[in-house]
């Protein structure tokens, strides 16, 4: 099985933020140890640096952060294509468009997000960390 995991996820767990952080966390652990690809979009993981950074003020703590991810992810490339595709697609938040582009292109079993609302449209299936941890 291969999921995408989504921007939220990722800062839900380095950010301990609550009340997401245990199921969140438990998505990563629960595919490392059922043999999970677990992938991240590499426009994603600018982000993620960017709001670690930030959030910590601590542009060093914000890359050894990136490196422990990286540990437990693959980073998909984002094209060209991926770009056309998510300006094309029904899915109103361009970003979120961008992700979806890039599930499709990697035949992901899931997205997994807790903005559910915001892949409305998808033909991806997109789970919530909660309802990902039932499968």
């Amino acid at each position: 099985m291969m999921i995408l995991i989504d921007t939220n996820i990722i800062l839900d767990i380095f950010l301990k933020r609550e009340p997401f952080f245990e199921s969140s966390y438990e998505v990563i652990k629960q595919s490392a140890t059922n043999n999970t690809e677990c992938i991240v979009s590499a426009t994603a993981i600018t982000d993620i640096y960017y709001l670690l950074r930030k959030s910590f003020k601590d542009d060093n703590k914000a890359k050894e952060i990136i490196e422990r991810l990286l540990q437990l992810v693959t980073i998909a490339d984002v094209l060209a294509l991926d770009i056309q595709v998510a300006l094309s697609d029904s899915i109103p938040d361009f970003e979120d468009a961008v992700v979806h582009a890039v599930a499709l292109r990697n035949k992901v079993d899931y997205i997994v997000t807790r903005n559910i609302q915001d892949f409305s449209g998808s033909s991806v299936p997109v789970i919530s960390p909660v309802n990902y941890l039932m499968l």
